[in-house]
């Protein structure tokens, strides 16, 4: 399953990269949708910090959005609740910021026995050391490190069909 994690309000304009960030997230949900997999989204304090960007949001039609008030997406009961009705056991990481609300999920999956794959260029922070910390710190937890296209084609398998041909449209 794909989580997107606060990419919201002011404090997204101010991430390292930003437009290579966006353009990888939305390029992540996109492929979530065409093979099919779960996606819990979340804002931190929306009232306060602001509503997903909407070149991100567009592509969450549908889906269903989760207000949290703890930096870590485990520390809020329905985002629990919601990934244990997906009965998946992998979650792919997406979202800001790498070094806080992405790094304490990825510690609260991995002690819950989940596998975290953290999708890489579709996370950020307002640093690319802070990134580049939390990236780090998820791999040395257990965590592994991808990439949207890396993801994309692990769990595409074949390189051929019409989900095969979807995906490499939004890759392109």
């Amino acid at each position: 399953m794909l989580a997107v994690v606060d990419v919201q309000g002011r404090l997204a304009t101010l991430m390292h990269d930003k437009e290579t960030f966006y353009e990888n997230v939305a390029r992540m949900i996109k492929g979530a949708k065409v093979l099919g997999l779960p996606i819990l989204w979340t804002e931190q304090l929306p009232d306060k910090l602001g509503d997903t960007l909407p070149q991100i949001a567009e592509h969450l039609a549908g889906e269903a959005r989760l207000v949290k008030r703890t930096f870590s997406c485990c520390g809020d009961e329905n985002f629990l609740a919601r990934l244990k009705a997906t009965g998946r056991r992998q979650v792919l990481l997406t979202g800001m910021e790498t070094h806080v609300c992405v790094y304490q999920t990825a510690m609260d999956l991995l002690a819950g026995g989940y596998e975290v794959y953290l999708v890489s260029d579709a996370v950020s922070s307002r640093t690319a050391a802070n990134r580049a910390v939390g990236i780090e710190a998820i791999r040395e937890a257990g965590g592994r490190i991808t990439s949207v296209e890396m993801a994309l084609f692990e769990m595409l398998v074949v390189a051929q069909g019409d989900q095969f041909k979807q995906v490499i449209q939004i890759v392109k």
